[in-house]
């Protein structure tokens, strides 16, 4: 062979033999790109009929709610980073001008989408089912009689209709607040000619008001509030002429900025930071879109937005406020059939938990095993003369909470009771700080964890003494201590006495209280400090059993992935030969299926009747399965700016159960997405002669 040919040669072998550098940003999904995403599976269980009617009229209004956040934090966040000159650059490589670019037109493609599922889908079905909303055109002379009766009693005493002139300058409106826009014609009575007005609608009125059965045409009639200050304008502006009525909403940056270098109080600080939040930088205006183009001119100018800020709207600027239909119809059959949460046998007929907690280890998976033993057995506590301390983490909880009313019966009864309550769980902040203070007025002793760190652990411990010696009773979960929540997320519980899991327990709380640093922790990992380290090392464990030519598998739920680090792993196991099965519900920055790369990694997204909200973890090990569950999803957040905990499951039937119970969601072809290479999600269809499938309604059959 010519000499020449063979360096050739040489030359290409070299550079096939390259390794891949999987931190190249063509294998990283743009986080804000990928919540977006999910927030699309969200809007399409609006046109999916396997729900009910009702069901899906509820996920509009998720959707709607989602995108008010997504734009109060994530848009917001990104305008600001620009705006200081602040500029992050993600594993994604793209600049924060770059994704507002692509999440504009995106988010005008999803919010045009929804309002067509809503006027040409969503209500003519509710129509057909006596559900109706009705438009001023359609009242009858009864109906109008009795808005007008309303709209003078409820109305009329609490609007506040603003002249714009040089002594009534533009108001300053509240965050996500409906508002109006009115064009006038003619003089008020000091002889002023606005031609321009704004009416903020009263907060605290509903803005859908059902009209009353005897002067309903058929079936359940209502009225959006919009309307019926629209009907009656006239009112609001006597002796002029309101030529035009159109509705607005602003949304504002919503989050929290707390300069907590120079804090003396956390809580001083939260009470008036929260009264910024109503008036934040304007990030997105939603306005009909029958309003006069000179008037979005004259409100985008006012709010210092550009063209693709603003959303023009085929009905109400604001439908995450169509939940209240629910409240309003009684109609059981639009809804899901109910169900009974299960109890393990081993709670059934027990008046005492400590008995049976005492005796093994109990797993439950809410909501389709009941919420109810965890509250029962702090209520327990709070009775038991043996009991002598509490220690809780409450992270969203509600200010009157059963679980609250137990701790405060503990305090109130001489057990010494602390609570971590973390004050700035988003938009709880206001509620927490009400939660803290009926605390504190019952005696017990409140710490507002850690600041710079979230405490975002969700942790209960009960000191009994039995026997003349202390025991360490714990409740550790992936979801938080709210009833409510527990009806509607999946998570899990664990019910344990296992003595070094309590002193972990024990060690972790001395730490958020004292100050101190934690001693050794024997079995459990905690964030900031060895929950990343852990999972990396676990996920490494799999890639090296694969290398020495073992089987190597990962199956894992969570409901983010965004951490670099924790996907190079996932990358490099995946190059070893691991097969990787991931249950992600939102934002996934791992990108699948890239050969050499990440072909032995499958992401999918369930979206259903309940939220998926549990995170799990299960690694082979070499056939010795370690399962582990967590408060902490695989985020930066949680793994480096959060107290978090993860937890082993590690009684064999219990550990065996969450591998199989993951594996149902791996099965499910009827509320499952997949998530492609190229960064879409596809919706996973039945094959022909497939049994119809759903992990969520398996779990039911199996557990309530």
């Amino acid at each position: 062979m010519p000499k020449a040919a063979k360096d050739t040669e040489n030359t290409n072998d070299a550079v096939a033999e390259q390794p891949i550098d999987i931190t190249n940003t063509e294998y990283y999904f743009n986080r804000e790109l990928s919540h977006l995403e999910f927030n699309a599976r969200v809007l399409y269980q609006i046109k999916d009929k396997s729900h009910p009617l009702l069901m899906r009229l509820m996920f509009s209004s998720i959707f709607s709610s989602n995108m008010d956040e997504f734009f109060e934090i994530r848009v917001a966040g990104l305008k600001q980073q620009i705006k200081y000159g602040r500029e992050v650059i993600g594993p994604d490589g793209m600049s924060p001008a770059q994704v507002l670019t692509q999440l504009s037109q995106k988010n005008h493609e999803l919010v045009a989408e929804q309002y067509q599922l809503l006027n040409n889908d969503l209500i003519p079905a509710l129509q057909e089912e006596g559900i109706h909303f009705l438009r001023r055109s359609d009242w009858t002379a009864e109906q109008k009689a009795w808005v007008a009766e309303y709209f003078e009693e409820n109305v009329l005493p609490v609007i506040n209709p603003i002249g714009l002139d040089p002594s009534h300058p533009f108001p300053r409106l509240v965050n996500k607040s409906l508002n109006f826009i009115v064009e006038l014609d003619g003089k008020d009575a000091f002889g002023r000619e606005t031609g321009m007005a704004i009416v903020p609608a009263p907060r605290s009125l509903p803005r859908l008001v059902k009209l009353p059965d005897e002067i309903a045409t058929d079936g359940d009639c209502m009225v959006f509030l919009s309307s019926i200050i629209h009907a009656h304008a006239d009112d609001l502006f006597p002796g002029m002429i309101v030529k035009g009525l159109y509705q607005f909403r602003i949304t504002r940056n919503a989050d929290l900025v707390l300069e907590e270098d120079d804090m003396e109080d956390l809580a001083k600080a939260l009470r008036g930071e929260l009264l910024s939040r109503r008036f934040g930088e304007a990030c997105r205006m939603e306005v009909v879109d029958n309003c006069p183009e000179e008037f979005v001119q004259f409100l985008l100018k006012e709010f210092g937005l550009t063209e693709s800020e603003c959303y023009r709207v085929d009905g109400p600027v604001n439908l995450a406020r169509m939940m209240e239909v629910n409240s309003l119809v009684d109609r059981p059959d639009l809804h899901y059939p109910g169900f009974t949460p299960g109890l393990p046998n081993i709670l059934k007929h027990k008046k005492n938990y400590f008995g049976a907690i005492a005796k093994k280890d109990i797993l439950l998976l809410h909501p389709f095993q009941s919420f109810t033993p965890v509250v029962d057995l702090l209520r327990q506590a709070a009775r038991d003369p043996n009991v002598l301390a509490i220690r809780q983490t409450l992270y969203r909880s509600g200010s009157k909470s059963e679980i609250v009313a137990a701790l405060v019966d503990a305090a109130r009864s001489g057990k010494e009771v602390t609570a971590v309550i973390e004050l700035r769980a988003r938009f709880d902040e206001a509620e927490n700080l009400e939660l803290a203070s009926r605390l504190q007025e019952a005696g017990v002793i409140v710490v507002y964890g850690v600041v710079g760190y979230k405490c975002h652990s969700k942790m209960m411990m009960i000191v009994r003494k039995e026997e003349g010696e202390l025991k360490h009773y714990v409740h550790l979960g992936t979801g938080n201590y709210h009833s409510g929540n527990a009806k509607l997320y999946t998570d899990y519980s664990l019910l344990t006495c296992d003595a070094s899991l309590g002193e972990d327990v024990h060690r972790i709380f001395q730490q958020l209280t004292g100050m101190g640093k934690a001693l050794k922790i024997k079995k459990l990992f905690h964030a900031p400090f060895t929950l990343h380290a852990r999972m990396i090392d676990l996920i490494n464990r799999e890639a090296e059993n694969a290398i020495a030519g073992k089987k190597g598998y990962i199956r894992a739920k969570m409901n983010a992935l965004t951490e670099k680090q924790v996907i190079e792993a996932l990358y490099r196991a995946s190059q070893a030969g691991v097969e990787v099965d991931l249950i992600v519900r939102g934002i996934s920055c791992l990108r699948p299926g890239i050969p050499g790369v990440s072909e032995n990694i499958r992401v999918r997204s369930i979206v259903g009747r309940f939220l998926e909200h549990t995170r799990a973890f299960c690694f082979y090990n070499k056939g010795k399965t370690e399962v582990y569950a967590s408060s902490a999803d695989w985020m930066v957040r949680n793994l480096l700016n959060r107290v978090e905990t993860c937890f082993p499951i590690e009684k064999p039937e219990l550990a065996e159960r969450v591998f199989d119970e993951l594996g149902a969601y791996l099965k499910d072809n009827t509320n499952a997405w997949t998530l492609g290479a190229d960064g879409v999600y596809s919706k996973v269809e039945a094959a022909e002669g497939e049994e119809l499938f759903s992990a969520q309604n398996f779990l039911l059959a199996e557990l309530s």
